[in-house]
């Protein structure tokens, strides 16, 4: 590998594992209080892309516009999903939500085939997002530099919002004892809500920045991202917000390197993703910064 491919690839893991840690905080954050792999988040993900579409290319609104109100209907739809498909499911056996999750994700999914069809819609252009830029030899575009900064700057916000606000001491109390809290009076349901709506507005911005370079969406275009960003999650430690940042980075960082490195291999990236994920899962269970879980009896 020459000094140009190594720092072209630099740049480029640093701007996918961003956008990936983004959508696994909103999987670590579920996790955090509910216990719940929340399996439809990466098609959450998906329909930030479509609204985008349909704000910009068909609605023509200017990007000022449509991103606050994509994001917005992003958040919507994760209260919905949470209202409809888990609240209801709260006091039943886990194995019942998660089947839910899965079921919504596959609904989601169909849903979006027949009201968009499956054939591939063309993400549009927003320009801030697609500057053409060189450093040297490195040919890259502004979203490369704009992925990270959005997603220090948004990891610091939540960060603060969690360790600094009165719905994050809420939500703090409920990852630690879901039945305490509640008994002292926090309005779980309120707690539950907020946090499924900064999940979703958390994935709609890592949706924008995911689909700015890569301009097609598609029905299925959440799912295998999804799926990787819940390998960040466990990979960092589930229910730790910066350890599904290190761990969306850390995916970036195998996925972009294995394909310049191996250009043969390219085709077997995303296999590589989940090696990863079962030799984590035998070194340390965990995670990087995942804590012990001791289940009460």
């Amino acid at each position: 590998m020459d000094l140009t491919t190594f720092f072209q690839s630099c740049v480029t893991s640093v701007s996918i594992g961003s956008a990936y840690a983004l959508i696994a905080i909103g999987y670590t954050m579920v996790y955090g209080i509910l216990r719940l792999i929340n399996f439809a988040h990466g098609d959450i993900f998906m329909m930030a892309g479509y609204f985008t579409i349909f704000a910009m290319s068909n609605f023509m609104l200017p990007w000022y516009v449509a991103i606050p109100l994509v994001l917005a209907m992003t958040a919507l739809l994760g209260v919905v999903i949470e209202r409809i498909a888990y609240k209801p499911l709260r006091s039943a056996p886990r194995m019942s939500i998660m089947i839910s999750a899965i079921g919504v994700s596959f609904f989601l999914e169909n849903f979006a085939t027949y009201l968009f069809t499956g054939l591939p819609k063309s993400f549009p252009g927003i320009g801030f997002l697609q500057i053409p830029m060189e450093w040297g030899s490195v040919k890259l575009q502004s979203v490369s530099i704009i992925t990270p900064i959005v997603t220090i700057v948004l990891v610091v916000a939540l960060m603060t919002l969690v360790n600094k606000t009165k719905i994050g001491m809420a939500m703090r109390a409920a990852a630690k004892d879901f039945e305490t809290a509640q008994l002292m009076g926090i309005k779980i349901n309120r707690v539950i809500s907020f946090t499924f709506a900064v999940g979703s507005v958390l994935a709609a911005v890592g949706a924008i920045l995911y689909f700015s370079p890569r301009p097609m969406v598609y029905p299925y275009s959440g799912m295998m991202p999804g799926l990787k960003c819940f390998v960040a999650a466990v990979l960092g430690g589930i229910g730790s917000i910066p350890g599904a940042c290190i761990g969306g980075f850390i995916i970036g960082a195998v996925e972009t390197f294995l394909v310049a490195m191996f250009p043969t291999l390219s085709g077997y990236s995303d296999a590589f993703t989940f090696v990863l994920l079962i030799l984590m899962l035998l070194v340390r269970p965990t995670g990087l910064l995942g804590e012990k879980m001791t289940d009460k009896v």
